[in-house]
């Protein structure tokens, strides 16, 4: 039969890879509200250690200790003391129960409008473009000289409203979406969906709330 000290280590490895391969926004959570770990250095969390009155968490080579107050008495403690946890860590962050974890790509009409800006953007990002001497000119504009005459004019005009307009939507996206549903600032998802909206715009929002609220009709109807 197995011992006891054996049987805690087994129950402790199931806790610990779960929480990683689960669970890993709770950590960083965690990190956030009880040891005021940014979101970015938090962004990598993974949990390497539990014992009854502690959680060891690493994230980016640095190692955090976040004690369990009070101490769990046997491992049994160990599911509702980190659900409750994470339910104080959410409620004191301001976030969301729902966590987006995916990106998704511009699709159909998406996906004209994504193609559309960033040519635009790439089209628009200096006078040059518009002039004889340039790729973009000698390929198409050359057959429009009025037209591109006038883009030249306006060159600077246009990409200026274009960086605000985008800049902001993108500070929305960052600050507001994507922190409320617990994407890691600096992670691979917060830039696909940080950049993704300031190319695009409003369908990266669309999008966006399509998951959140796929996610929320799920739980709904689990609840019932």
């Amino acid at each position: 039969m197995a011992t006891q000290a054996s049987q805690d280590t087994a129950v402790k490895e199931r806790i610990i890879h779960h929480m990683n391969a689960d669970h890993q926004d709770s950590l960083v959570r965690y990190l956030e509200h009880y040891l005021q770990v940014s979101s970015f250095a938090a962004r990598n969390a993974l949990m390497e250690d539990m014992s009854m009155d502690s959680i060891t968490v690493t994230s980016n080579g640095k190692r955090y200790l976040i004690p369990l107050e009070p101490p769990m008495d046997s491992w049994r403690d160990s599911r509702d003391r980190l659900v409750k946890m994470d339910k104080v860590a959410t409620s004191a962050l301001g976030r969301s129960e729902i966590t987006v974890k995916e990106y998704r790509r511009p699709q159909g009409l998406h996906a004209v409008v994504f193609v559309v800006c960033a040519f635009t953007f790439l089209l628009f990002a200096r006078n040059a473009n518009f002039l004889p001497g340039s790729y973009s000119y000698h390929a198409l504009l050359k057959h429009f000289p009025n037209f591109s005459a006038f883009c030249a004019r306006i060159q600077p005009l246009v990409l200026n409203v274009m960086i605000v307009v985008h800049g902001s939507e993108a500070y929305y996206m960052a600050t507001r979406k994507l922190r409320k549903h617990s994407v890691p600032v600096g992670s691979m998802l917060w830039f696909q969906w940080t950049i993704s909206n300031f190319i695009e715009g409003v369908g990266a929002f669309q999008r966006f709330n399509a998951i959140v609220n796929a996610i929320t009709t799920e739980r709904e109807t689990k609840a019932h």
